[in-house]
């Protein structure tokens, strides 16, 4: 059994071929993976960071992306405006969203991560509108769940980093980089 753990960057498919177009010059796992067999454990959006499982063992990739299962998904947000207690126990309750409500979810404001690589390209800044970093801890994955939580509690995702899947963490692993688990 092989599983990997992935530090995936902003801007690539969590796929190891672009279906899209023949002649699209948009960024795979197979620019970071040259290992056969691996398969991503669940999604991450393109436009979003951080940990993708990836392991050639199907009981354990349906282990970690089906959802029944409820094993929970930590991530580090940065949103736009400063949340209050309200919007956070917002986010704790569960917030309705246009497929349904989510399930609640452990919601917490943090400093900025240590040691966090830079985005490229980087986030758009405005001086007139603070920021905040916050930690999400989800144990479902409807379809970009974390942005539309956070714009519900009227705090808009600017960027999206996925720390931890189950007891899997980004630990140890920098950017575009991978390790076995």
């Amino acid at each position: 059994m092989t599983t990997i753990l992935f530090n995936k960057p902003f801007n690539v498919l969590s796929q190891f071929t672009d279906k899209g177009s023949a002649d699209s010059d948009r960024q795979t796992l197979s620019d970071y993976i040259d290992l056969p067999g691996v398969y991503a454990a669940g999604r991450l959006d393109r436009d979003s960071e951080g940990l993708l499982v990836l392991t050639d063992d199907g009981k354990l990739q349906a282990k970690l992306a089906n959802p029944k299962h409820k094993l929970a998904k930590t991530y580090w947000v940065q949103v736009e405006g400063v949340p209050d207690e309200a919007a956070l126990q917002a986010l704790r309750d569960g917030v309705d969203l246009k497929d349904g409500r989510t399930r609640p979810a452990i919601a917490r404001r943090i400093e900025e991560p240590a040691g966090l690589w830079l985005r490229n390209p980087p986030i758009r800044v405005r001086n007139s509108v603070p920021d905040c970093w916050i930690e999400l801890k989800i144990t479902e994955g409807k379809n970009r769940q974390v942005r539309r939580m956070t714009a519900a509690v009227g705090h808009p995702t600017l960027r999206l980093i996925r720390y931890g899947v189950g007891a899997y963490t980004l630990d140890g692993i920098g950017q575009g980089k991978w390790r076995r688990a």
